[in-house]
């Protein structure tokens, strides 16, 4: 482990230099035109290997409807080109939503949602003629201990955690959520789902990841005489019975999930960590989930990485945390090198599922070449880019157009968009957009 470093690298040389002095292996590929290609998702031709991966705006109308704002955002990302567009998490009752501005799917904000999908299509339409086509995917999400629908936190959690328990300051006997509880969440799930076929949306994410409700019961080891806890059987019950029902539902739509492949809170509080090593990552309980989930139909997913309130650096490897966070004892480019091998290793172990991989935006303007090379040897089907998006909108119109991304319109990995989205504002890149999103 090395010691913490911002991006200084200037030549893709540099980056094999400095990748080779951490011993770390990050593959590179100096044409990147495979990302350029049509790409077969889920029996889905999607224009390209590029994606817009979920990121917040804290936008919505207070009934949750999409505001001007985020029709911008999505406006823009069209324009951009990329040929996944996975649209941010999107509550699917009151009591779920992370703060008052988050997207919420009901009956009374569905026209917006419709109105969405509608404009997105057209722009890419627009801009890039009639067979550019993008994916259109809505995650949808119920935030469980990260709850603050009224602007204050409201957790609804699933096992007491010595971890993430102080974070909210939550004595020993709060309470936990009920198993009929869950139940009635997975049902909410399910309506939102019909909801999103109804707005034109080509497929839905059941949120699995970064610690919300549907991801803390695949870490549910300590719930005891629940069928949402315990043995993996039923800690992995509650995503696999709500992708089952959604497909029974909507069977023309897409289901896919958002996995955190790892959560790197100690065993026995965090998914994907090794009972002989606590704080150790082991994939094999991973593994078996996405086994299972290619099973029940998901042809393609996308991995993520911890807990963002937990331990940031491991999703998102940055140079400036959050204002008053900790800078990490490793140097960024560990963190990306995570992100690379568990989404070989994942994709290896099932090669039928077209993984999504995550990771690229602290790389900045060489990001593309190490996708490429991850492409190219079977190791990930699709790049995204999160907060390199918010950025970047048309990230996949400049590689088009000249091969390359421009150094001036990066992801500067500064953490600003998470200050935004903690403090309740709305949410964008401070830097690259700052009219709009500036921080005074």
């Amino acid at each position: 482990m090395a010691a913490h470093a911002i991006f200084r690298l200037r030549t893709a040389e540099e980056l094999r230099d400095e990748a080779g002095r951490l011993g770390l292996e990050i593959p590179y590929e100096e044409k990147t035109s495979i990302l350029l290609e049509m790409a077969p998702v889920a029996g889905r031709s999607v224009p390209n290997r590029l994606a817009v991966l979920p990121m917040e705006g804290a936008d919505a109308e207070a009934d949750g409807a999409p505001s001007e704002w985020t029709l911008r955002r999505y406006r823009r990302y069209a324009a951009g080109g990329s040929g996944l567009i996975w649209c941010e998490a999107t509550a699917v009752r009151r009591d779920g939503r992370s703060n008052p501005g988050q997207l919420m799917l009901t009956e009374k904000t569905l026209g917006g949602f419709g109105k969405l999908a509608d404009e997105v299509r057209a722009v890419a339409k627009k801009e890039w003629g009639p067979a550019h086509r993008p994916l259109l995917v809505l995650q949808l999400t119920h935030s469980g201990r990260f709850s603050k629908p009224e602007g204050t936190p409201s957790p609804m959690i699933v096992q007491h955690n010595p971890h993430l328990d102080p974070l909210h300051g939550l004595p020993p006997d709060y309470p936990l959520v009920s198993d009929g509880e869950l139940e009635e969440v997975r049902d909410d799930f399910v309506a939102a789902a019909e909801l999103a076929a109804a707005a034109g949306f080509d497929g839905v994410d059941v949120k699995a990841c970064h610690g919300y409700l549907v991801a803390e019961t695949l870490a549910a080891f300590n719930r005891t005489e629940s069928r949402y806890g315990g043995p993996f059987e039923n800690r992995t019950r509650l995503l696999l019975e709500t992708i089952r029902l959604i497909r029974e539902e909507a069977p023309a739509l897409l289901v896919t999930s958002r996995l955190s492949a790892s959560d790197t809170v100690p065993f026995p509080y965090g998914f994907g960590m090794d009972p002989e090593a606590p704080e150790r990552i082991d994939l094999a309980e991973t593994k078996a989930l996405v086994s299972l989930l290619a099973r029940a139909g998901v042809g393609f997913l996308s991995v993520s990485l911890g807990i963002p309130y937990w331990k940031p650096h491991f999703g998102r490897p940055f140079d400036e945390p959050v204002p008053g966070g900790k800078l990490p004892e490793e140097h960024p480019l560990e963190g990306v090198a995570r992100h690379l091998r568990i989404a070989s290793e994942l994709q290896r172990s099932s090669p039928g599922t077209a993984l999504v991989g995550a990771g690229y935006s602290w790389l900045r303007a060489f990001g593309p070449g190490v996708g490429a090379a991850m492409v190219a040897s079977g190791r990930t089907a699709v790049v995204g880019l999160g907060r390199g998006a918010l950025a970047y909108p048309d990230f996949a119109k400049d590689l088009a157009a000249r091969g390359r991304l421009d150094p001036r319109k990066v992801c500067t990995t500064c953490s600003l968009c998470s200050h935004l989205l903690r403090q309740g504002r709305r949410t964008g890149c401070a830097v690259r957009d700052a009219e709009v999103y500036g921080i005074s």
